[in-house]
């Protein structure tokens, strides 16, 4: 996968990924693997910094949660009314984008 393709759509991708419950981090990795067959591999690295932002934007809210098995605390991450607004524009704008793109394709010659 172009990571750039990653990058533009990360917002859009985390946010649809915490739509239905909050998750935590390793939670929303495997999530994210499963849902696209292996498609997306989040590294923790990048994950991290992009919950800690999104966070900040007002779009996700950090819970307390379970005790994970290494004894600490999970935080879950869970999308907020704003979050849940901001995403509703993203699948639109996204929608349109790949509309544009495949009318790019078409013959009109």
């Amino acid at each position: 996968m172009n990571p750039d393709l990653l990058r533009g759509n990360l917002d859009l991708i985390l946010l649809t990924l915490l739509e239905p419950r909050p998750l935590y981090g390793f939670a929303i990795i495997q999530t994210a693997r499963e849902r696209t067959q292996g498609y997306f591999e989040f590294k923790e690295g990048s994950l991290y910094p992009a919950l800690h932002r999104l966070e900040a934007e007002g779009l996700l809210a950090a819970q307390p949660g379970e005790v994970g098995r290494n004894g600490k605390p999970r935080k879950y991450y869970a999308i907020t009314d704003r979050g849940r607004q901001v995403l509703e524009a993203k699948r639109q704008e996204f929608s349109a984008f790949t509309g544009a793109v495949a009318r790019l394709g078409r013959s009109g010659a």
